[in-house]
């Protein structure tokens, strides 16, 4: 298990680890549900997994919601390139935004269910139903989140051509 954490970037452990850990920490308090896992090993694997579903949540909707209400503003792709490449804090700057981003992402899925544990319970919506539903979801962000990373790299290597023809 040490082995496996040493090899851990930082990146991984702050946006998928750790929101992981904590969104089925507080899950656990608030409401009915209980991620907490027994085993040390499969916790990890599950925590690490509720992380990479709440970073995408905070990717595929937080981010475009708060950039369509104006809250945020990126700066064109090829500029992001090309100054990564001349100040290499801009990464770690990245990082870390992406942290904040997947913090509030996990602060916002806790309200979620928190809502829908309550209208659950008030219909009594089966398990079974409430299992496909996320399992539906999860689906679709993964796809689109496949979606999205293709369309990344795609313009990575666009600027990146675009720089070594100048």
């Amino acid at each position: 298990m040490k082995d496996l954490l040493d090899k851990i970037s930082s990146y991984n452990l702050f946006n998928y680890l750790l929101p992981g850990i904590i969104f089925a920490y507080i899950a656990k308090l608030f409401t009915d549900y209980n991620f907490i896992q027994d085993n040390d090993f499969i916790g990890a694997f599950l925590y690490y997994f509720i992380g990479m579903v709440i970073s995408r949540f905070g990717s595929l909707c937080i981010e475009p919601f708060l950039k369509w209400v104006s809250f945020l503003k990126f700066a064109d792709y090829r500029s992001f390139v090309a100054a990564s490449k001349k100040d290499e804090k801009i990464d770690l700057f990245s990082e870390v935004n992406n942290t904040y981003r997947t913090i509030s992402a996990m602060l916002i899925l806790l309200l979620l269910l928190k809502i829908y544990n309550y209208f659950q319970v008030l219909w009594s919506v089966p398990n079974i139903i409430s299992q496909l539903i996320l399992v539906v979801l999860i689906l679709l962000m993964f796809l689109f989140s496949y979606r999205k990373q293709t369309n990344y790299i795609t313009k990575r290597i666009d600027a990146n051509n675009n720089t070594n023809n100048a």
